[in-house]
């Protein structure tokens, strides 16, 4: 049975009756930001963190921005000792809604947004030396370009495995793991 979509304010009501609420984010993402009193099961340990909640318990499971939540439903549904329901828009839509989150500024950014700023600043610079000193700089772009494509493909980001190596982000992971 797939579960069923809750608006953010229906999802709280659920869980100020017992439901539990699973974010299914990345350690990074829910490092940084969460909803209070989620329990943090990322989506690729899910299948082997065993039962989730007593027979019957309902569990609202919540992303982002609702879009890995849909993608898995039937996944998710499956993990759910009872009602099993989706917070609809994620944790984008929680923050407009007015409901509570935790921020913690002191994490650093989530990886995927620090592939994003680093190579879209490469693709910049490599445009803007290749106008204004030697066109050869384009290929700075075009190879930024070509790595972004075989990370889309094959599910490998060699860039993302470089800054998850940076002290900022070992910090923060060292951190999380205590």
């Amino acid at each position: 049975m797939m579960p069923r979509l809750l608006p953010p304010h229906a999802a709280s009501a659920l869980l100020d009756q017992g439901a539990l609420l699973v974010d299914i984010r990345d350690a990074d993402e829910h490092a940084r930001e969460r909803i209070p009193g989620a329990r943090h099961i990322p989506l690729a340990r899910l299948a082997d963190a065993g039962p989730l909640a007593a027979p019957g318990t309902s569990i609202v499971f919540h992303c982002r921005s609702g879009n890995r939540t849909r993608m898995h439903a039937q996944a998710l549904a499956a993990q759910a000792p009872g009602d099993a329901c989706i917070l609809e828009g994620g944790l984008d839509a929680w923050k407009r809604a007015g409901l509570p989150v935790v921020r913690d500024r002191s994490q650093p950014l989530e990886l995927q947004r620090q592939v994003q700023i680093v190579a879209g600043t490469l693709v910049v610079l490599g445009v803007v030396l290749g106008v204004t000193i030697s066109p050869w700089f384009h290929l700075l772009s075009g190879l930024v370009g070509g790595g972004l494509v075989f990370a889309g493909l094959s599910g490998f980001c060699g860039l993302a495995r470089v800054l998850a190596r940076l002290p900022w982000n070992r910090r923060g992971l060292a951190a999380r793991s205590l």
